[in-house]
């Protein structure tokens, strides 16, 4: 494994930073959120980098994120952004793990949250449901394309989850 670093991918609100905190409980790994990182890094929530200087220049921020990654970071669980998956050394910072629902899926998670409404409200590209089926559509397909290995979490236990993670990581090492 490069780097010995395992990247979460998958659409918003799908648990990866909620699968990554379980996975460090079960390992002796690192947990580093790729959003988290941007919004220390601007002192601001993604929602208004996303409202104040729009898409792009996020996604700026997305690769300069990328880039210290892989250059500074090992022995971590990484969970990104819905779209931190298209960066270009993604493959360089460690083994990308898709974590695959259905759009329904994903929405019935959100909603069962303790705190639904800010969850909802901090994803700035769930705002227009139609729209974001269709993003949902384009990046399943593109998910898989650069995923290492594929967990469907969709109906399952978090235990579960990670319970599968771990077996995966053991074939694979």
């Amino acid at each position: 494994m490069k780097k010995n670093n395992i990247i979460l991918i998958g659409f918003m609100g799908v648990g990866k930073g909620t699968i990554a905190r379980a996975l460090v409980k079960a390992s002796d790994m690192y947990s580093i959120d790729t959003d988290d990182l941007i919004e220390s890094l601007e002192n601001r929530k993604i929602k208004n980098i996303f409202k104040q200087d729009g898409e792009t220049y996020f996604r700026n921020l997305e690769k300069k994120t990328a880039i210290w990654l892989e250059n500074s970071v090992q022995n971590s669980i990484i969970s990104t952004g819905g779209g931190f998956y298209k960066q270009e050394n993604l493959e360089n910072i460690g083994l990308i793990i898709y974590l695959k629902s259905s759009f329904d899926g994903i929405l019935k998670r959100i909603k069962k949250a303790p705190n639904a409404k800010n969850k909802l409200k901090k994803r700035p590209l769930l705002q227009n449901k139609k729209e974001a089926l269709k993003l949902f559509n384009i990046r399943e397909k593109e998910y898989e394309q650069v995923s290492n290995i594929i967990i469907d979490v969709e109906r399952k236990d978090l235990k579960d989850i990670v319970k599968e993670i771990l077996g995966k990581l053991n074939e694979n090492n």
